[in-house]
């Protein structure tokens, strides 16, 4: 008979790279879940995955079983709640992916808020360099940026500018550049996220548009380094208005051009269309709207 374990194994397959991945993410040893594989494509009678050292697929059967495996669960944890008591208190769990800087300054506080509102509630944050719909294992994920293509539904949560910012010696150094056409004469650091075009910058002002390529002297995939390196003197930063603002407000960064606008970063909250029901991810909607417009 087909266990839980084995349709969490299917779902845990589908999302993982390798078998050592989906090892350390169901907590076992990857020895144990090759056995555990083999013992369910025989109880099947089918082949569920190719794999070797580095690489796992699915095949179409596994493909089939693991779609099928993740409806089955969704259905078992939706269980409790359609007893739920008179009061509706959420029971179960609820899974949310989030970046690593964002969900650790921004969302990790809210879901504290949240806890105490619901502590029947099993949260799990998961903090990712860039989460994306369908790679693991979450019912609602934290997109930073413009969507390039999902299938999951976008919540919008806020509107995120971003903001030109120096320190002061850098700027007492280099100087205060006040309009585009002085942006060519300093150093850049840039954010590599989301696989955006990181180095052409879109500012306006009123109906002025400018469009500026630059040539970054430091790049990293972390805001916070980039934020630091920014604080350190080394550069001008793009960066959002919600990891900035700490420090301009204690005078380590200064805004600069800000009467010019760059593109936003909006802040969107995906949900897959099946989970839009769950009264779990309708609550976590509706008060992390709520928090983060207020």
């Amino acid at each position: 008979m087909i266990s839980v374990e084995d349709l969490r194994l299917a779902v845990t397959l589908a999302r993982s790279e390798s078998l050592s991945a989906a090892a350390r993410i169901l907590n076992v040893s990857p020895p144990a879940l090759s056995m555990r594989l083999r013992k369910l494509e025989t109880l099947l009678g089918l082949t569920l995955a190719n794999r070797d050292a580095r690489r796992l697929s699915l095949t179409a059967d596994g493909e089939r079983f693991s779609r099928e495996s993740a409806l089955l669960l969704e259905q078992l944890e939706a269980l409790p709640e359609s007893f739920k008591q008179q009061d509706e208190r959420l029971v179960g769990t609820l899974r949310l992916a989030a970046p690593f800087g964002y969900g650790r300054q921004r969302i990790a506080p809210l879901l504290a808020r949240f806890a105490r509102l619901h502590p029947q509630l099993c949260l799990h944050l998961d903090l990712r360099e860039t989460p994306w719909p369908d790679r693991h294992d979450s019912d609602a994920v934290i997109h930073i940026g413009h969507l390039n293509d999902s299938l999951w539904i976008a919540k919008p949560l806020t509107q995120n500018n971003r903001w030109l910012c120096a320190s002061p010696a850098y700027l007492e150094h280099h100087g205060v550049p006040s309009s585009p056409d002085q942006l060519t004469e300093h150093r850049y650091i840039c954010i590599r996220e989301n696989d955006e075009d990181v180095t052409l910058w879109h500012m306006r002002k009123g109906a002025e548009r400018k469009t500026l390529r630059i040539e970054p002297m430091l790049l990293s995939n972390d805001g916070s380094v980039a934020r630091r390196w920014a604080e350190q003197g080394l550069g001008l930063v793009l960066r959002s208005q919600w990891d900035v603002s700490d420090a301009i407000a204690s005078g380590g960064l200064v805004r600069v051009m800000a009467d010019w606008q760059f593109d936003s970063a909006p802040i969107n909250l995906l949900v897959p269309s099946r989970k839009l029901r769950s009264p779990r991810v309708q609550a976590l909607v509706a008060f992390l709207e709520a928090a983060l417009k207020a």
